[in-house]
């Protein structure tokens, strides 16, 4: 799971944080800054091609790798050609082409999300998901910080940023290899999700008589697609509205600042390698670090308390970053101190998001569900965060990163209302699994065994 964290972590930062330090280091506007993040856009989309991930098994050659596998290794193929685009592309002189090959990227690596987050649900027991969400999060950030991170930056500094874009396609590789040496997991069934699936079908009336093409393309779609959303919103019932309010405010703080973040660094006058060694390179222990810890904290104490304790270190580490632009200084040791509290909140907060977005999945419909949720978390944070660059130009870093604390008030806010209603037996967020039960200890109730741990 490392290594799969590593392909999926990649193309998101060279997308996102990284083409913003490129975008500024040439010249770009911080307010276009921010509407070129709308590209990352993509990945808030994802569900809706998320059914044809999810039931569609590729022909050809492909097929052989089964069908989780054989959508990664499309999907990187995807990845490597618009990385290859933005290497050979000059954002000073063709601002839109740059964008299309952006979105490229996004796209093609929001496919290898939705198929490597069903391949990782899949292949572990439900009390292995805290592990595999900690190990899939420290490959993540090794990506992030160190390859997409400081390597590009480096590169990007005493070369070029078009040799730094095309020697992160190489590192794409290392998905590729990963992905043709793992096993495909074994498909669940379930017998309740069949049951709810042959009653959207009798109510279609596509069970019995003869088989059309179309009647064949209408069972598909009830199978791909409606039964999917019919399971999910059935299971949780009236409060499922709650959480998912909950899922879309939850990463709207740290994304919010995650686009300007690159843009400040330069406007304080650091150097590519100085924001290489402060936020990557010491950035990336914290980092992993975080989401390691994080795991653990999930397995101890339950994945709402986790999540309660990252979201209020988050929010503190931003006010930290509004404590630096206040102060106007330029030293490198106290951006290293904040950006290392920062990522170790990011980690924390990842590892225990995976966890309980996990733990909400039907091992049946893992890719769509799993998609559904993350598109829904991703949403309305880029939507935000493309007006990061106005709110800059307008008011200030100071009063741009208190703004971005106060976006992290409704999660702390949610996580308490449903943790309330679980302790009552309102919500259970037990999934169905295709895992045989361990022996051992029995966990605690809001252990990894109910609450498996995810670009």
């Amino acid at each position: 799971m490392f290594f799969m964290g590593i392909s999926a972590g990649l193309p998101l930062i060279l997308v996102f944080t990284t083409l913003s330090v490129w975008l500024r280091d040439v010249g770009v506007s911080r307010t276009a800054i921010g509407f070129f993040s709308w590209v990352a856009l993509t990945y808030g989309f994802k569900f809706l091609w998320s059914p044809l991930v999810d039931r569609l098994q590729l022909p050809g050659p492909l097929s052989r790798l089964g069908r989780r596998r054989s959508w990664v290794l499309l999907a990187i193929a995807g990845v490597i050609a618009g990385l290859i685009g933005m290497a050979l592309t000059d954002p000073k002189s063709d601002l839109w082409q740059m964008a299309l090959f952006a979105f490229i990227v996004a796209f093609s690596s929001a496919t290898q999300d939705i198929a490597l987050d069903a391949f990782r649900i899949e292949s572990a027991p439900d009390r292995m998901q805290g592990a595999t969400a900690g190990a899939y999060q420290a490959g993540y950030m090794l990506a992030v910080k160190i390859v997409g991170g400081a390597l590009a930056l480096y590169l990007a500094e005493y070369i070029d940023w078009g040799t730094a874009y095309a020697a992160m396609a190489a590192f794409m590789l290392i998905g590729v290899v990963t992905i043709l040496i793992r096993p495909e997991p074994v498909a669940a069934r379930t017998e309740a999700t069949d049951e709810l699936l042959a009653k959207i079908q009798a109510a279609a009336g596509l069970r019995g008589g003869r088989q059309t093409a179309l009647t064949r393309i209408a069972t598909w779609f009830s199978t791909a697609v409606i039964g999917p959303f019919t399971e999910f919103f059935t299971r949780n019932g009236s409060w499922t509205l709650l959480i998912l309010l909950l899922i879309a405010v939850y990463r709207l703080s740290d994304i919010t600042l995650g686009v300007m973040a690159g843009p400040f660094y330069i406007d304080l006058g650091f150097s590519k390698t100085d924001i290489a060694n402060a936020t990557k390179l010491f950035g990336l222990f914290a980092a992993i670090g975080g989401a390691l810890f994080g795991g653990f904290v999930v397995a101890r104490i339950g994945v709402l308390p986790a999540l309660m304790a990252a979201a209020l270190t988050v929010i503190a580490t931003n006010l930290l970053f509004g404590f630096m632009a206040l102060i106007q200084t330029d030293s490198f040791w106290l951006l290293t101190a904040i950006v290392s509290a920062d990522s170790i909140a990011a980690g924390m907060a990842g590892s225990a998001f995976i966890a309980y977005l996990s733990s909400l999945t039907n091992i049946q419909y893992t890719a769509t569900q799993y998609a559904l949720l993350t598109s829904i978390m991703l949403l309305p944070g880029k939507l935000v965060a493309g007006f990061s660059g106005v709110v800059v130009d307008a008011a200030g870093y100071v009063l741009f990163f208190a703004y971005a604390s106060v976006l992290g008030a409704p999660a702390v806010i949610l996580i308490l209302v449903l943790a309330r209603l679980e302790r009552r037996g309102v919500i259970r967020r037990k999934r169905e699994s295709a895992h045989p039960p361990e022996t051992g200890p029995e966990p605690a109730a809001d252990s990894p065994k109910s609450v498996p741990g995810t670009s």
